[in-house]
C-alpha cells in the first residue's frame, strides 16, 4: 500500500525533475514493455503524486530501474514495475517480512522484504506478475526474488521466490527468515 506524501518524504524540485527524465528515456527506450501506451498520458498522473513519485525515487535509488509494464483499465493507473536485469542491489540480503526478521537471533539481515516494501510504499510482486514480467524481458537470470505469499504457506514458516533458470520461470519456497546475497524483491506501484 502506497504511502501518502509528507514534507519528509518529498522530493526536491531538482530530484522530481532528474527522476522524471530518467523515467521518461526508459519509457521511451523500452517501447516493448508498454505498447500503446503513450508517457504523455503517464506524466499528468506522475507530477499530481507526489507520494508515488517519492515510491518511484526509492525503486529507483534502490537499483530497480522501475518502468511502466501495463495499465489498469479500471482506474486509469500505470502499473510501474522493477525491470532492473537482476533483483534490485539495494534490496538484496533480506528475509521475507518483519516476524521471520525478529525470530533470527542472530546474524539478521538489515531488513525484510515486506517491511521495506512497506517503508517505499510499493508492493511485493505475485507469482502471476512476476511470471507476466517476465514475458517482457529475461529477468532474474542470475539473482531471485520473493514473490507474495499465501498466509497457509507463511503460517508454517514459509515464504516463495521466484527466478528465471534455464529459459524457464521456477517458483521456489524457502523459510522465511532466511536470506542469500543473491536474493531481493521486486516492487510494484500503480500510479
Amino acid at each position: 500500500m502506497a504511502k501518502k506524501a509528507t514534507s519528509t518524504n518529498a522530493l526536491s524540485t531538482e530530484r522530481r525533475d532528474e527522476l522524471l527524465k530518467t523515467l521518461a528515456t526508459r519509457f521511451e527506450n523500452n517501447m516493448a514493455r508498454h505498447q500503446g501506451l503513450a508517457w504523455a498520458k503517464v506524466l499528468p498522473r506522475l507530477i499530481a503524486s507526489p507520494g508515488k513519485l517519492w515510491s518511484l525515487n526509492e525503486m529507483e535509488s534502490t537499483g530497480g530501474e522501475p518502468d511502466v509494464i501495463g495499465h489498469d483499465r479500471k482506474s486509469g493507473e500505470s502499473i510501474f514495475v522493477d525491470c532492473s536485469a537482476e533483483t534490485p542491489k539495494g534490496r538484496r540480503s533480506i528475509c521475507f517480512d518483519p516476524e521471520a526478521l525478529e525470530s533470527r537471533k542472530e546474524h539478521k539481515p538489515k531488513h525484510s522484504a515486506v517491511g521495506l516494501a512497506a517503508e517505499m510504499g510499493i508492493d511485493l510482486l505475485t507469482e502471476e506478475q512476476y511470471r507476466e514480467l517476465q514475458k517482457l524481458g529475461e529477468f532474474d537470470k542470475a539473482t531471485s526474488s520473493w514473490v507474495q505469499t499465501p498466509a497457509d504457506i507463511r503460517k508454517l514458516g514459509g515464504a516463495l521466490f521466484c527466478d528465471r533458470r534455464f529459459g524457464h520461470i521456477f517458483l521456489y519456497h524457502n523459510g522465511a527468515e532466511s536470506y542469500y546475497a543473491a536474493r531481493g524483491f521486486r516492487g510494484m506501484l500503480k500510479v
